[in-house]
């Protein structure tokens, strides 16, 4: 615990709010549920200002399989992101990817309840072969067998988007391209933090506030 605090400390909390309905009597945790404790659905993002979904909803999963897989990937990810990154890259990465993994499946999926790990898990994947390409040439054995287990990744991750309906292929896929670009920035020089944090801010609100056009022939209530 003490040598990846990060990475064990989101597991924790992960689990924790997993458990937490459990102990408390909520026998079924359905999109009904997930949506009252703060899973994404655009109509509520975009239209009523929920911004916060975005965030709470990378904490949320819907069954044993879901968080058991999430964990699992985070657990061997999360350890070696924790080795190269600092503390500011890696919560970075992993948050801002979440989050415009939450608004690229809004985009995708307008009126679809969301959750799940996967896009910020994807992020500090992503992260990783950013900064692995950067130093391609001072690792060049180490740079060819991480490419060949990050394209065997991929295709899994490909074949179970298309096996189950319920798997955001989009969030995946934006968390994805934007911990590479975290990783490429960072890897050349760790002050870019903040210059990511700035793309990605100035991104984040340009997207936001395009949402809304999805959403203007069609009158939503949230009750």
């Amino acid at each position: 615990m003490k040598e990846y605090p990060i990475t064990y400390g989101l597991i924790t909390i992960n689990i924790v709010i997993y458990l937490l309905p459990l102990l408390i009597g909520v026998i079924h945790i359905n999109s009904e549920y997930l949506l009252s404790v703060g899973a994404i659905y655009g109509p509520a993002v975009v239209l009523q200002g929920e911004i916060w979904r975005l965030l709470t909803a990378i904490f949320l999963h819907g069954g044993l399989e879901h968080i058991g897989m999430n964990m699992l990937s985070l657990w061997f990810v999360g350890r070696v992101v924790e080795m190269w990154f600092d503390k500011l890259s890696y919560l970075s990465i992993y948050l801002i990817s979440g989050i415009i993994g939450g608004l690229v499946s809004i985009y995708i999926h307008p009126i679809t309840v969301g959750i799940g790990a996967s896009g910020a898990i994807f992020g500090i994947f992503g992260a990783m072969a950013g900064v692995v390409t950067v130093h391609r040439k001072r690792m060049e054995a180490q740079f060819k067998a991480f490419i060949n287990q990050f394209g065997i990744i991929l295709l899994l991750n490909l074949i179970i988007g298309v096996a189950f309906e319920s798997v955001d292929l989009s969030a995946h896929i934006a968390g994805l391209i934007v911990g590479i670009i975290g990783g490429a920035l960072i890897g050349k020089n760790r002050k870019n933090i903040w210059l990511y944090i700035i793309i990605m801010g100035i991104f984040m609100v340009f997207l936001y506030n395009y949402l809304p056009s999805l959403y203007v022939t069609t009158k939503f209530a949230i009750n």
